[in-house]
């Protein structure tokens, strides 16, 4: 932290689950049980058949690619990801789900690279493996000594704020919600006595129930970063309700909502001065090579450094770093690709205006309301 400005790294889903699993030193069994995918090294075969030969096994760092060097450039005060995956040796897959997603603990080190001082949990994804998967991934996680949000071993451990000291007096505290409009089955919500997630069904009501938590636990001091996992995977509409409970949550106290779920980057929001970001889009996955809504350039990837005035907490500037996959790793996004993201991030955008900078990044300008 550096003049009064806390810096914070956000991503959407990082899957590193199924085809990059398999990628990887220690990779899970591959039996699948998907309508028509039925192994995971599937995955890696179209990528290939797509992008060109990917030389597994991979060293941790291969699905981040150029995004560690992001990461290194910007020294973030704090890195905040929504982890989309079990961690887990299980294979007792979650019944009436079409798709499953694990990372073996052994390849652990594919996460821990980047260093996330937050990974969330709250998705529908981290219980792919029942509760005993559940479990096993929070152990993995807390013994590498990396702060889980968003599910836990009971409701109060779930929806617990996760603070990450980022200075004398001064903490990003993070709380996360996951969503039933996700695709979060209602019965993986944790309770008194079942470990689970911090679940969500009804938008109005989560928002006074997360500001009475910020407000129990707030300092002085304090960054708050709501981190929701909400809505379709597909599209650029963000619903009312979704609008109202972030709006809602930053006037209870919130300085910063982190969107995610959708496969691509949804618009964002600058209200009361504070960033709204209502899908960051997918970071890490396998999904290269599936054919079917490619409108959305679902292949495209951003970073998003926010940097947040210790003292407001108000937005004081944010830079995306465009990224693009090419066989299950990050690679800097050409021109036309940096050109289309900013395009169509500022044509859905409300109320600001994305420009390109000449380093490459993008960034936001105050600009008119738009309807």
């Amino acid at each position: 932290m550096g003049g009064g400005v806390v810096t914070l790294f956000l991503c959407g889903d990082v899957m590193l689950g199924r085809g990059v699993d398999q990628i990887l030193a220690h990779p899970s069994e591959p039996e699948l049980r998907e309508d028509y995918v039925k192994d995971a090294r599937s995955y890696v075969e179209l990528a290939e058949a797509v992008s060109g030969p990917i030389p597994a096994p991979v060293d941790p760092a291969w699905p981040w690619g150029e995004a560690l060097r992001v990461l290194e450039r910007c020294a973030p005060d704090a890195r905040i990801v929504n982890l989309e995956t079990a961690v887990t040796r299980s294979d007792a897959f979650a019944p009436g789900k079409a798709i499953h997603y694990r990372m073996h603990p052994d390849n652990l080190a594919a996460l821990t690279v980047a260093r996330p001082d937050v990974c969330v949990l709250a998705n529908n994804h981290v219980l792919d493996f029942g509760r005993p998967g559940l479990r096993e991934t929070l152990d993995v996680l807390g013994g590498a000594g990396l702060r889980a949000a968003g599910a836990g071993h009971d409701a109060d451990e779930a929806r617990a704020p996760v603070a990450v000291p980022v200075g004398p007096g001064r903490r990003v505290l993070v709380l996360a919600l996951g969503a039933l409009s996700s695709g979060i089955p209602s019965d993986w919500a944790a309770t008194a006595d079942r470990p689970g997630v911090a679940h969500v069904r009804d938008l109005s009501a989560a928002a006074a129930s997360a500001v009475r938590r910020v407000r129990a636990a707030r300092r002085p001091g304090d960054i708050v970063v709501l981190s929701i996992h909400w809505g379709t995977n597909w599209g650029y509409l963000v619903p009312r309700e979704q609008r109202h409970f972030a709006h809602a949550v930053i006037d209870g106290g919130v300085d910063l909502v982190h969107g995610h779920s959708s496969h691509h980057p949804r618009p964002v929001e600058v209200y009361r001065d504070r960033l709204i970001l209502y899908g960051c889009g997918d970071f890490i996955d396998d999904y290269e090579g599936i054919s079917g809504y490619e409108e959305y350039r679902d292949d495209l990837r951003l970073g998003y450094v926010a940097s947040v005035d210790a003292d407001t907490g108000r937005l004081a500037g944010l830079r995306m770093f465009p990224l693009r996959a090419r066989r299950m790793r990050l690679e800097h996004a050409g021109e036309e690709d940096r050109a289309w993201l900013c395009t169509t991030l500022d044509r859905i955008s409300r109320g600001v205006r994305v420009d390109a900078a000449a380093d490459g990044t993008l960034s936001l300008v105050a600009g008119p309301e738009r309807s």
